[in-house]
């Protein structure tokens, strides 16, 4: 028996009717069809060398062994090697590598899910440039098919695909746009029917935080621009790209997409969230089959565009700074430099983290484990780590760009009693503007 079937948690979650063996089945049959070129090539790559394992947050906080990344592609792995590689007849009569179990398959759900954020710092540390964080990704499209998601991100999946978000229907926008309005005192437009900036938001954002709708809004509507935010597409965090459900995935992404098509927008403006920007603007374009017919932007990069292009000013803040820098907005989407050039504008003595830029770790909480419960008491050790780089650093405040990984954080500061706290960057910017009248 492997060590995973012999220590299988029975308590791991469920979905559907589907008994042992279909699940197993359905599993390998969608992991086998992720086997294009690419996975082959990284799967047949790995020296076992170990080095992702210091890269891994997980690891690091923890120590232990089983966090390394590569191991949790180990299911994805052995379907690989006994159904597409080209030894799998040999690999399969000899029992060298033995398929999947059910017992297997329950273990890595929290290797996958728990306990990966697809932050791809191992992606960046491996000598062979395996990309371990986009092999985990199609991994978790077999788990979900399979029916063997944490219920938490398979309970947001369901309000998704009945609502276009995980949050609230899209007929209930205008009323909390509405609110939010009045709560903050600015004007936010709803369901335009034309507009030159479809904007939209994360899930948080429509509930507890509706503040960075506002600081949005402020910034939009002080430069000028012609923009609205539209029932029919607004959610752009995108839980099928987290959980491995790529039509819902594609059903998100698609309802962005086209109301900008709709309403003669050119460009659509992603909130601050880290896998919006991985799911919107690196994997739109799979669904089209060509081209996108919109530019799609973070909100990091419209800033720096709009303070460059002096359609906005921001009086200096004056201290000093340290920045998180969020995975897939920095180390996956390449928005180091614009995040720096927008504190620098805002004033601030930037004082970087030990491991900043693309080698910055993770918060914590990407890829839906801030979502996960059961994942929080792995989540708070991570942020200890991120704890003392902060305080080493001796900032006065600490920043990010990434709404989901400021509530990480938040979150790990609550259970740490640490008392300092998260800013986002985009409302940094609305608060200090120049009102150029």
């Amino acid at each position: 028996m492997s060590t995973a079937a012999a220590t299988a948690k029975p308590g791991f979650d469920r979905q559907g009717t589907l008994d042992d063996g279909a699940r197993v089945d359905t599993a390998i049959r969608t992991f086998v069809a992720e086997f294009g070129r690419s996975a082959a090539l990284h799967l047949e790559s790995c020296v076992h060398c170990g080095l992702c394992a210091d890269a891994c947050h997980f690891h690091l906080a923890t120590g232990d062994a089983k966090y390394t990344p590569v191991l949790k592609l180990e299911p994805f792995r052995r379907a690989y090697f006994r159904s597409t590689s080209p030894l799998a007849p040999l690999l399969r009569a000899l029992g060298l590598v033995k398929a999947p179990t059910i017992a297997d398959l329950q273990q890595w759900q929290e290797l996958l899910y728990d306990s990966c954020t697809m932050c791809g710092r191992c992606t960046l540390a491996c000598p062979m440039g395996i990309d371990i964080a986009e092999l985990v990704k199609e991994a978790r499209h077999g788990m979900f098919e399979a029916g063997l998601v944490p219920e938490r991100l398979a309970l947001m999946d369901r309000a998704a695909r009945q609502w276009g978000s995980t949050a609230t229907p899209g007929e209930d926008l205008p009323d909390i746009l509405a609110e939010a309005s009045r709560e903050h005192g600015v004007e936010i437009p709803c369901d335009l029917p034309q507009a030159d900036l479809l904007v939209t938001a994360a899930p948080a954002e429509l509930g507890e935080h509706t503040g960075a709708l506002a600081a949005a809004a402020k910034v939009l509507n002080r430069a000028g621009v012609r923009w609205t935010m539209h029932r029919e597409g607004f959610d752009a965090s995108n839980i099928g790209f987290n959980n491995g459900d790529l039509a819902l995935q594609e059903k998100l992404t698609r309802s962005i997409v086209d109301t900008a098509l709709k309403i003669g927008a050119s460009t659509v403006l992603l909130p601050e969230c880290g896998h919006a920007y991985g799911a919107a603007r690196w994997e739109a374009a799979r669904w089209y089959g060509q081209a996108l017919p919109v530019r799609i932007v973070h909100m990091t990069e419209y800033l720096d565009e709009l303070i460059a292009d002096g359609r906005i000013r921001v009086a200096p803040v004056g201290a000093s700074a340290t920045f998180h820098d969020p995975c897939q907005i920095v180390r996956r989407g390449g928005l180091e430099a614009a995040a720096r050039r927008v504190l620098a504008a805002l004033g601030f003595e930037l004082k970087e983290l030990e491991a900043h830029g693309v080698g910055g770790l993770c918060c914590g909480g990407g890829g839906g484990v801030v979502s996960n419960q059961r994942a929080a008491p792995l989540r708070q050790k991570v942020f200890e780590i991120k704890r003392a780089q902060v305080e080493a650093t001796g900032a006065e405040r600490f920043v990010t760009s990434c709404g989901q990984c400021r509530i990480t954080l938040e979150m790990g500061a609550r259970a740490a009693q640490w008392d300092k706290p998260v800013e986002s960057l985009l409302e940094l910017v609305a608060d200090r503007l120049v009102d150029e009248r």
